[in-house]
C-alpha cells in the first residue's frame, strides 16, 4: 500500500547497495538523511541534484555509520558544500576514520573518508521539511544509531532499526562488542510504544502497516534470541550477498578465497558455527543460489 507523505518530504528508494535517501524541503533549502553506498555516490549526487530543482542542500544527517548510509557523504559535501551531521557517539570513529569501528574492514566494504561538521544526540531536536523531529537512540543493529520521530504527523525515520520485514543485522552481538540482542529488544519495545502512522525505513518503501511490522520484528528477534547460530548464519549470508553485489561476478574458482577473505564471515563462523572452510563455502553458495541471490553463469558466480 502506497503511503502519502507530507509535501516537504521526498524519499528516494534505493536498491542494494545503497540505503534510502530522504530529502526535506524548507523553502529554497533542503536537508538529506543518509547518502547511500560509495559505489553509487556519483548516481546519488545526480539524483539529489535533480530532486533539489535549484534548491540548496544545506545539511546532510546520518542515522548511523554503516557504509550504505554514509558512502555518499564525501561526494555530496564536494558537490553541495553541505553541513554533515552525525550521531554524537560516532565522533571519534569518524574523526579518526577507524575502519574497524566503522565496520568497513571487518565487512570488506568501502567508504570515502569525510569529516563531520557537527553532532546530534538522542534527545536533540531538528527541524526538517517544516516539521520538528526528535532524535531517538535506537541501539542494536548499530549501538550509536539514531532514529528521527515527528509526533505531529506520527512519522518515524527508522534507519535500520525497523523495516517492514525485520531490521538490520545485529552486528554488535556477532562481533562480541555489546549485547545487541538485548539492545534490539529495548529499541523495539521503545519504538512500539510511540504513536506511529508511517515508517520511512533505511531500506524498502515507506509503510503504514506498523503493527504488523513490529510483530514481524519481535518474532524475528525471538528466533535469534533462541538460536544465536541462526543470527550468525543470517549475518554471514547478508554480508556475502552484499559483497557479491558490489563485485557483481567472480570466477567460481575464486569464490572460496573470496568468502574466506571476508573477516566477518570467518570470525563469526569461528565464534558461533565452527564449520570447516569447505563446508562454509558450499553452504553459502547453495543457500544464496536457492533464493536467487547468486547464480552460476559460464563458470562465473554472478550476483542477483
Amino acid at each position: 500500500m502506497t503511503v502519502t507523505l507530507p509535501d516537504g518530504i521526498q524519499v528516494l528508494e534505493r536498491g542494494w547497495l545503497s540505503a534510502n535517501n530522504i530529502l526535506f524541503f524548507d523553502g529554497h533549502q533542503a536537508t538529506l538523511v543518509d547518502s547511500g553506498y560509495v559505489a553509487h555516490a556519483e548516481q546519488t549526487v545526480e539524483l539529489i541534484r535533480h530532486s533539489l530543482s535549484g534548491r540548496l542542500l544545506t545539511r546532510l544527517i546520518n542515522t548511523h555509520s554503516h557504509s550504505d548510509h554514509i558512502g555518499g557523504n564525501a561526494a555530496l559535501k564536494a558537490a553541495f558544500d553541505c553541513e554533515i551531521i552525525v550521531p554524537a557517539g560516532l565522533h571519534a570513529a569518524i574523526a579518526d576514520w577507524d575502519e574497524d569501528a566503522l565496520l568497513l574492514s571487518p565487512l570488506g566494504q568501502q567508504s570515502a573518508r569525510f569529516q563531520h561538521d557537527s553532532l546530534i544526540g538522542a534527545g536533540n531536536e531538528v527541524e526538517m521539511g517544516g516539521l520538528n523531529w526528535q532524535a531517538l537512540a535506537v541501539p542494536g543493529h548499530d549501538m550509536e544509531a539514531l532514529a528521527y520521530y515527528n509526533p505531529e504527523r506520527r512519522i518515524l525515520i527508522s534507519g535500520d532499526s525497523l523495516w517492514e520485514n525485520g531490521f538490520g543485522v545485529i552486528f554488535p552481538e556477532l562481533l562480541g562488542e555489546a549485547d545487541g540482542l538485548a539492545s534490539t529488544q529495548a529499541t523495539l519495545e521503545m519504538l512500539s510504544q510511540l504513536p506511529i502512522d508511517i515508517v520511512i525505513p533505511g531500506h524498502g518503501r515507506p509503510f503504514s502497516g506498523v503493527d504488523t511490522a513490529f510483530e514481524r520484528a519481535f518474532r524475528r528477534l525471538n528466533q535469534f534470541q533462541n538460536n544465536i547460530e541462526q543470527l550468525a548464519w543470517h549475518g554471514i549470508k547478508v554480508i556475502i550477498a552484499f559483497a557479491m553485489l558490489e563485485r557483481r561476478r567472480i570466477p567460481k574458482s575464486e569464490f572460496s578465497a573470496f568468502i574466506l577473505g571476508l573477516p566477518f564471515a570467518t570470525d563469526v563462523n569461528a565464534r558461533f558455527l565452527n564449520l570447516e572452510h569447505e563446508a562454509l563455502v558450499a553452504r553459502v553458495e547453495r543457500e544464496l543460489m536457492l533464493v536467487n541471490a547468486l547464480r552460476l553463469e559460464d563458470g562465473m558466480i554472478v550476483a542477483g
